[in-house]
């Protein structure tokens, strides 16, 4: 098969669909790999070390696009591609279609086959090319949150770990998921007093086990939200339903209650975010400032430490690369259910239930096209 690899365009994006390592195997087993000129060099990898590993290196992605048939991303693709995208194209990377009508009705026009990393799913539920991000993603929220609640940066001027004598922060984390975990442990471990809040008890029965002492697990509802927004100092918004708009949970009057200066750092912004004052940000301007509240609402985090996830990315995503370019999509899909589950359009249908309902679009069950 014809493989491209492009290089990412949305701003401050540095991360690469996939390693030099993956191009050795792929050409090994007689495949064709295409990439775009400088595509890694933002992840650490030259164009040289592709080359050395079989890498066919294309000046632009005009030129990819024309030469591969399936066309590996990590971001979803911008205007500027969606004139080079056509009905021969099968498209792997993060979609997160039910936040963009404009991006699910290009690639529907394109014919496209497109398979999106965050709804390949496991039998048990698990999302696991979303999950690596959502580690790195989760343990980020911390860090920035932590940095801007520093008073030169618009915050309350509180230390998350305090020190003798003076309490640390109070985090509140909305969400239990991987991103969730992962902020309660980096949050916990710096010192501050964290309240994860949860609607499956299961989990928080799990969180439970693991989680030390200074994190508390709480049943997440209107009331116990608007409680416990109250007194904290960062929150963060971790709530995701894969393949789905996320719900808003922290409505704008909830801003009132909170004090002025502390921070939110919503993660789920690429899927339509958990706050109601949430908007997607940039890494250059990533903050703002609304009901006196900050708000730091970049879309794509794991951007901005791009080696750590480029290579926990490729580690996920790989098995599911060398499945497609082996098989072609429809044996792919049609013997590997997780890769099933993954794809959202097929020929101008929507094949993902929860993007159609999200845009009130026709629904077409991949069952229907494929059979199986």
């Amino acid at each position: 098969m014809k493989i491209g690899v492009l290089k990412e365009i949305k701003r401050h994006e540095y991360r690469v669909a996939l390693l030099p390592v993956g191009v050795h195997v792929l050409t090994k087993k007689n495949h064709e790999v295409f990439v775009e000129s400088s595509a890694g060099v933002g992840s650490g990898f030259s164009d040289k070390i592709y080359k050395e590993n079989g890498a066919v290196i294309l000046k632009s992605p005009k030129e990819v696009y024309e030469a591969a048939d399936l066309i590996l991303k990590v971001k979803e693709p911008l205007e500027s591609e969606y004139s080079l995208i056509n009905k021969k194209h099968v498209i792997f990377t993060y979609f997160h279609y039910a936040a963009s009508r404009e991006l699910t009705e290009a690639m529907m026009a394109s014919k496209a086959k497109t398979v999106a990393y965050e709804t390949v799913q496991k039998a048990d539920g698990a999302l696991p090319l979303l999950t690596p991000m959502s580690e790195v993603a989760g343990r980020m929220s911390i860090q920035v949150g932590a940095t801007y609640l520093e008073k030169m940066k618009g915050g309350r001027g509180v230390l998350l770990g305090g020190v003798p004598g003076v309490e640390p922060a109070n985090v509140l984390i909305i969400g239990g998921g991987t991103v969730g975990t992962n902020a309660a442990f980096m949050a916990a471990g710096l010192g501050a007093n964290v309240t994860v809040l949860d609607v499956y008890l299961d989990r928080l029965r799990y969180l439970d086990e693991i989680m030390p002492k200074n994190v508390k697990l709480v049943m997440s509802n209107p009331h116990n939200i608007k409680n416990y927004l109250k007194n904290a100092d960062l929150v963060v918004g971790a709530v995701l339903i894969p393949g789905a708009k996320a719900p808003k949970l922290v409505t704008r009057d909830m801003l009132k209650f909170m004090r002025k200066g502390s921070v939110i750092v919503d993660v789920a912004v690429d899927q339509g975010g958990c706050i109601e004052t949430a908007r997607p940000t940039t890494h250059d301007d990533p903050v703002y400032i609304e009901e006196g509240i900050v708000h730091y609402c970049v879309a794509n985090m794991p951007g901005a430490v791009p080696f750590t996830s480029t290579v926990a990315l490729n580690n996920s995503t790989f098995p599911y690369v060398l499945e497609l370019a082996n098989k072609g999509i429809d044996k792919a899909v049609l013997s590997n259910k997780e890769l099933w589950h993954g794809v959202n359009t097929y020929n101008g249908a929507i094949t993902y239930e929860r993007v159609a309902e999200a845009f009130k679009l026709p629904y077409t069950p991949l069952e229907n096209i494929l059979g199986g």
